[in-house]
This record gives structure tokens, C-alpha cells and sequence, in this order.
């Protein structure tokens, strides 16, 4: 029954291999997440910088496919023909606009008994219009026309209008959201543009085609990127975002790694333990088998007294003749005295001497 407990607590339990596969999913998609980040940071990290200057088409001419698979380059966004007009600020125009309406509310948590923000996107549009990367010094230069720019990863808007509403609520609408647990709070209204003249760094493939050179959307898994951001300081926020998809990577390594070692050290304990007790159980085994081996091996001598087995007979009893006790054993028997053979009682006793 101890092994059997034993084998029982060997094994680990459910929730702790449920725990242990969670922590190695955790740690694989944490490891596969840090090696995609650095793959896109290595691939950033190569790209082509080029200016927007007239060697521009040579380069391209010069390239296989008239194609930079992945470059870079910086200008201002000039806009092709007509530009986006905001709905809010005067003589603000742009080439992206992205309105936005967001709700807030608080909403009633029943687990923690406690009142959580609630955000949720109820609209959203997004205009564009076509534009340029034009060099930023005025002069000659290479306009370079940016092609699906919400496509890109990170796409660079400026907020040039935000306003909150709030809800009107009468007595009866509060008591109402009580009841339901859900309290509106207002609507958010946003409004983003990438303005005529901002200054963008695009990362794409660079193509040209006929007369025009285009900015495009990369390709073997490459990320896209229209940032406001000078290069340098996109290359190293997505250095800090590699280093911090490793560290994650590696403490989840660690935790597995920790939990698996703790389970196989408790294992290897309950079978030490076991090996410890099967052993113990041996050697108790073979110490009564070799008690009872002594034991049979004792020989009762063949005049030896019935009563203690150890002296030797030396009494008659009479009147029956019994000769089966030794002196010590006939005075410890009760009186009246009878025979321990046929319990008839004893008169006198003759010693009884072995020649």
C-alpha cells in the first residue's frame, strides 16, 4: 500500500502539467513573437537609405527589376491634386484623414464589484488622397509617389481636432444604467490627419515605374512604415521592442524551465523514496525468513521437559508413571499438584536419573 501511494504522488498532477504545457505554449509563442520582431529589425537595420535627389532613377535604372526591395527615404508630403480639408480647424489640409467617434462608459464588474472604463470604437472613416515624398530642400529632386499608405505598420497621424460629449442623463436614465450596469459617459470625438508638409520617413519597396518612382508596401514579410520619425529613432524603437520581446522570451524560458526542473526533482525524490522503502521491505523480508530458518533449525531434545522444553525430564509421577517434567517445572505447579499429561493428581514423585 506505500507503493501504491508512492506511484500516486510520483506523478505530477493535472493542474501542474496544465501549468507546465501553458508556460511552454507561452514561452514558444514568446520566442517565435521575438524572433519575428528580430527579423524585422535586422531587415530595418539593412535597409537602403537613398536621397531624393537626381541619382535616384539612376540607382533604379541600375537595380535588378528597376526594384529596391527595401529602402529608405525621407521628404515632405506634398499633396498630387486636391487635398483633405479638416471638418473642425480652419486652414488645416492634409492627405489621411481619419475621423473617429469612441464611446466611454463604465461598466459594472460582478466578479470585482467594482466600476471599469469601458472604451469602444463606434465609427470610424479614413480618407485619403494621393501624395508625394518630395525632397525637403527646395530644388531639383525626385518626388517619390507613396502607394497604400494605410497599409503601412506605422502610419504617422497628427490629432488636429478632439472634443468630448458628454451624456445628458435624467434620474430615471441613472437609474436605469444602474440596474443594467452599464453607465454611459460620453462620445469621444477624434479627428487625425497627416498634414501637407510633415516630414515622413517611409521603409518600403522602391520601384520605378515608366517616369514615376513609387513607395510601396514590401514584400518577404517586411514591415511598411510612414513615421514621422527621423530613422534612427525608428530603428531604435524597434531595437527596444526586440530587447523587450527577448527579456519576455527569456523569463518565460526561465519559469518553464524552473517548473520543469521542480517537477523531475520531485519525481526523482518519490522514486528514491521508493527504491528506500522496496529496499527496507527487503531487508525485513529476508531477517524473518532467517529468524524462522534459526527457529526451525533449533532442536528440541528428545527427553526435554513438556512443560519448559529447555531441561531435561528428571520426575516420575505416581501413580499415573508420567515421566515428562523436570524438577523446577513439577514445584511450579499449583496445588493441588496433577499431571500436565493426564491431569490426574500426583501422590508422590520418584526422581528419575539418566545414566
Amino acid at each position: 500500500m506505500v507503493t501504491a501511494a508512492m506511484d500516486g504522488g510520483g506523478r505530477p498532477s493535472g493542474l501542474q502539467a496544465a501549468l507546465l504545457a501553458a508556460s511552454a505554449a507561452l514561452t514558444a509563442l514568446l520566442c517565435s513573437a521575438y524572433r519575428h520582431k528580430a527579423r524585422q529589425a535586422r531587415g530595418l537595420q539593412g535597409a537602403r537609405r537613398l536621397r531624393l535627389d537626381g541619382e535616384l532613377r539612376a540607382v533604379l535604372l541600375e537595380a535588378p527589376g528597376r526594384c529596391v526591395p527595401y529602402a529608405v527615404i525621407e521628404g515632405v508630403v506634398r499633396s498630387v491634386k486636391d487635398t483633405l480639408s479638416s471638418q473642425f480647424v480652419e486652414d488645416c489640409h492634409g492627405v489621411v484623414q481619419r475621423l473617429t467617434l469612441q464611446e466611454h462608459k463604465m461598466v459594472w464588474n460582478r466578479t470585482t464589484h467594482l466600476w471599469n472604463d469601458y472604451e469602444k470604437v463606434i465609427h470610424q472613416r479614413t480618407n485619403t488622397a494621393p501624395f508625394d515624398l518630395a525632397p525637403p530642400e527646395d530644388g531639383a529632386g525626385v518626388a517619390v509617389r507613396v502607394m497604400k499608405p494605410l497599409e503601412a505598420a506605422e502610419l504617422s497621424l497628427e490629432t488636429v481636432h478632439e472634443k468630448f460629449h458628454p451624456s445628458v442623463q435624467s434620474f430615471t436614465d441613472v437609474l436605469g444604467h444602474y440596474i443594467s450596469g452599464e453607465r454611459p459617459k460620453g462620445i469621444q470625438e477624434t479627428e487625425e490627419m497627416l498634414k501637407v508638409g510633415t516630414l515622413l520617413t517611409g521603409v518600403g519597396e522602391l520601384v520605378l515605374d515608366s517616369d514615376t518612382v513609387k513607395l510601396q508596401p514590401p514584400k518577404q514579410g517586411l514591415r511598411y512604415y510612414l513615421s514621422s520619425a527621423d530613422f534612427d529613432s525608428l530603428l531604435q524603437k524597434q531595437q527596444a521592442s526586440v530587447r523587450l520581446w527577448k527579456i519576455l522570451a527569456f523569463l518565460s524560458g526561465f519559469a518553464t524551465c524552473t517548473l520543469l526542473f521542480f517537477l523531475l526533482r520531485k519525481q526523482y525524490r518519490h522514486r528514491r523514496e521508493r527504491r528506500r522503502l522496496q529496499q527496507l521491505q527487503e531487508e525485513f523480508r529476508q531477517a524473518q525468513e532467517l529468524r524462522l530458518r534459526h527457529e526451525n533449525a533449533a532442536e528440541v531434545p528428545k527427553n526435554a521437559c513438556v512443560i519448559c522444553l529447555s531441561n531435561a525430564k528428571a520426575c516420575v509421577f505416581l501413580e499415573c508413571g508420567h515421566v515428562c517434567s523436570c524438577t523446577e517445572c513439577y514445584r511450579a505447579l499449583p496445588d493441588p499438584k496433577a499431571c500436565p499429561i493426564c491431569r490426574q493428581r500426583i501422590t508422590r514423585v520418584v526422581p528419575l536419573y539418566n545414566s
